[in-house]
């Protein structure tokens, strides 16, 4: 009973009062009006746990803290000019009357690890914009509108599952891609998709801050395009610096099913200490396991795993940054270069970078892995790249022509649409605008014509025989 008055209130049906009904769980409150008008009353979030320093509200774990001290009166003592917070007097509101300022100070204390994030997981608005944001590019597909048509009411019971811990994802629909190669995608179900994303809304901010600013896989403002750029700058600078350099080009061994998962727990247990978002986080990461090996994997094709990637191979980041301070560096989820002068030197820091990931993050590099001067340009995030200019790639290139000339002849055969062809051709127009790549165009283009083949004449119709 001392745990009964911590529960979040519910509310009864939607005829009765705010106390009626089932006070506790309501998972079985169903709608008593047919009216879809009326409101469905949400569960209310745990309340609100912050600390008060005179009339000024602080949330825990933000770490924000805003000082006024007036010159005439210490109201507020044990600060020292460092900004480090030591000690506060709390003051009653309306005490606090500033007159003269001997100093105004403002500060920010970022906590190296976030409690208190529960709250904002299981908040009913936070799963609402996680709907929202799940439907982008599917809201016409079935589960998407089955779940919509009561919305409120498993935007509720999903609340309720997670905050009585009794949620569990549903199983992945798999399937391959074979462009550019071939990939199992195991894509999770709409429901678990919403679950994703009201986590990721909580705890990605965390971790974007923890990012070095050399890693543009799945992050704002980031990308294929500013990866590339990025490196052709980096290799602009090497030219001019040394004249001639080397590239340390490295790509992870089927990086996501080799994902260890008490590796990866133990790397955000370093920056989270709310105890049930990191349940959440271990059923989320413990529902999938790849057929290698038992503790491994996390699934291609869900918005956690991308960010569970990058929190992965963040130490190696940190690493090569900080510890060997190597200014040309970009990484782009598993696929990473550095660039230097020395070529003995990369092969140290190559040994050093497969024993660390070896011991420490449990993967292997791919044998692809080598060193080559940057001369021959740099292979990465799709283009081929060098200080002056960049290139498609050929391989891309012929994957485009030999999809375009196949829809040729199939719209030839009325076998292909030609609305399909269309967003072929915009996408490798728009792959191709990024780069020199004028040539490369008109050789694609030639002799593609799209044109519906001569079909057979149709048989004269017999002249009707004289009527007897």
């Amino acid at each position: 009973m001392a745990d009964y008055w911590r529960r979040p209130i519910r509310g009864g049906n939607w005829n009765n009062g705010a106390n009626a009904g089932l006070a506790d769980l309501n998972l079985n409150n169903r709608r008593s009006n047919v009216n879809n008008n009326i409101g469905l009353r949400p569960a209310l979030p745990l309340s609100q746990k912050q600390r008060s320093y005179g009339n000024l509200s602080v949330p825990r774990g933000k770490g924000a803290i805003i000082l006024l001290c007036p010159a005439n009166r210490p109201g507020i003592e044990n600060i020292n000019r460092s900004g480090r917070q030591v000690g506060v007097r709390s003051l009653a509101p309306g005490r606090l009357k500033v007159v003269r300022f001997a100093f105004i100070f403002i500060g920010v204390i970022m906590p190296k690890s976030y409690s208190h994030l529960w709250e904002q997981v299981i908040d009913f608005e936070n799963l609402y914009h996680a709907y929202r944001a799940a439907c982008k590019g599917k809201r016409y597909r079935w589960e998407s509108l089955k779940f919509k048509r009561n919305l409120e009411e498993n935007l509720v019971i999903l609340q309720n599952e997670l905050i009585w811990k009794i949620y569990k994802p549903e199983p992945y629909r798999q399937f391959y891609v074979y462009e550019p190669k071939k990939r199992l995608i195991s894509a999770p179900s709409f429901r678990d998709r919403i679950v994703h994303h009201a986590l990721v809304r909580a705890i990605e901010p965390i971790f974007e801050n923890r990012f070095v600013a050399e890693t543009f896989a799945c992050r704002r403002g980031k990308g294929t395009h500013a990866a590339m750029r990025h490196v052709e700058k980096c290799a602009r600078s090497a030219r001019r610096k040394w004249g001639s350099y080397y590239v340390l080009k490295c790509d992870v061994s089927k990086f996501f099913p080799s994902v260890n998962h008490n590796v990866l727990m133990n790397i955000i247990r370093r920056n989270i200490r709310d105890k049930q978002v990191m349940d959440l986080i271990s059923v989320i990461i413990r529902s999938y396991e790849s057929t290698d090996q038992d503790g491994t994997g996390i699934p291609i094709g869900s918005l956690t795993s991308q960010l569970f990637a990058n929190i992965y191979l963040t130490p190696l980041d940190r690493r090569i940054k900080n510890k060997h301070r190597e200014k040309y560096y970009a990484r782009y989820m598993d696929d990473f270069i550095i660039l230097s002068d020395n070529k003995a030197y990369l092969w140290e820091l190559l040994c050093d970078i497969e024993n660390f990931l070896h011991d420490d993050l449990k993967l292997n590099l791919n044998p692809k892995t080598g060193i080559f001067p940057g001369q021959h340009g740099i292979n990465f995030c799709g283009y081929r790249i060098w200080p002056t200019h960049i290139k498609p790639r050929k391989s891309t290139v012929k994957r485009a022509k030999r999809r375009l000339r196949k829809m040729a002849r199939d719209y030839k055969k009325d076998a292909a649409i030609l609305e399909h062809a269309k967003a072929s051709l915009m996408s490798f127009f728009g792959y191709i605008r990024h780069c020199s790549g004028r040539q490369t165009t008109r050789s694609v283009l030639k002799g593609m014509v799209f044109k519906k083949g001569n079909k057979p004449a149709l048989p004269d119709k017999e002249a009707p025989g004289p009527q007897k």
